[in-house]
């Protein structure tokens, strides 16, 4: 397992290289979010211990909030990604990572994670509710995990006769 700081600097850099832009903060959290519930629906388990809080804007990571740079990403000595965990952090970014931050701040609200961080808190408020890595795993049964390298779904997979 790797730390989300890890996984964080890989996006950061990963979507830079891609894109030619620095990611912003809201975006980078958001890609996280779905990263841990894309691990969890591909392996059954999430890809970092680190834990979000459910705030106005959708899951955060303080860890990640602490340490990000815009200019230079998530300034820490961290450790590479296994290759799986590479290949899932790619996919993310290929089904998500195009889209804009308030894009992904909305569909991030429809994630049942996220609205059971925020039960008793008044909308537009903040919250600082951890959310429970077995609500990501609820989030997570309803993925259609995706392989960027053959575009397609997984379960489209079925069907290719070899």
């Amino acid at each position: 397992m790797t730390s989300i700081l890890s996984v964080a600097q890989y996006l950061y850099e990963y979507y830079q290289e891609k894109t030619g832009d620095k990611i912003d903060e809201l975006k980078l959290q958001k890609l996280l979010y779905f990263i841990q519930r894309e691990s969890i629906a591909l392996t059954s388990k999430p890809m970092f211990n680190e834990s979000f809080e459910g705030w106005v804007h959708g899951p955060v990571s303080t860890e990640v909030r602490k340490r990000y740079d815009k200019e230079h990403g998530i300034v820490c000595l961290t450790k590479k990604l296994d290759p799986q965990e590479a290949y899932i952090v790619r996919n993310v970014f290929e089904q998500y990572g195009y889209y804009d931050s308030w894009y992904l701040r909305n569909l991030s609200h429809e994630e049942y994670s996220w609205k059971n961080s925020r039960i008793g808190i008044p909308e537009g408020y903040p919250g600082d509710k951890e959310m429970k890595i077995e609500d990501i795993a609820i989030d997570a049964r309803k993925v259609r995990p995706y392989d960027a390298v053959w575009d397609m779904y997984y379960d489209e997979f079925d069907d290719v006769e070899c």
